[in-house]
């Protein structure tokens, strides 16, 4: 019988998140416990930390094809985007935006539902894909990126 394919988009991720981790076999664990799992930031992508709402606007700026991974939390009212080790100098000038040190742990749900009310905006899908820091920039900018508009026929 074959899995749904969110079920497989989910495992992906699942697999591909998990494996950021130098212990993946404790990241499996406390999920399989309903707990949050700190993956630390430095090996595959670093996290960059933003107010919630601002978050969720640039989100909807940002066509799916060019997001990466983003987890929200709306008790802490904060979002962490997944961008590329490299990403630290490109979004320093936004002061809305922190981006964490290699090292930081990240305190992951499962791809697949929401643990201790963290929940994935922009699911991993297992492909590594991460936000383009320049497109975020521009979405966190004045104006915020603007998805490009198809000419008048």
């Amino acid at each position: 019988m074959a899995l749904p394919k969110y079920t497989e988009r989910y495992l992906a991720g699942d697999s591909w998140l998990a494996g950021c981790s130098t212990h993946p076999a404790l990241v499996r664990e406390a999920w399989s416990l309903e707990a949050l799992a700190p993956i630390p930031s430095g090996r595959a992508w670093l996290a960059a930390e933003a107010p919630l709402v601002a978050s969720m606007q640039a989100h909807d700026r940002i066509p799916s094809e060019r997001r990466g991974p983003v987890v929200a939390d709306p008790t802490l009212d904060t979002a962490w985007w997944l961008v590329p080790l490299d990403a630290a100098d490109e979004l320093a000038d936004l002061r809305t935006v922190t981006v964490h040190p290699a090292g930081w742990p990240l305190h992951c749900p499962p791809t697949g539902w929401p643990v201790c009310g963290r929940f994935w905006l922009t699911r991993p899908d297992g492909s590594g894909e991460l936000t383009d820091p320049a497109v975020l920039a521009a979405a966190f900018g004045p104006g915020g990126y603007r998805r490009p508009t198809e000419a008048p026929a």
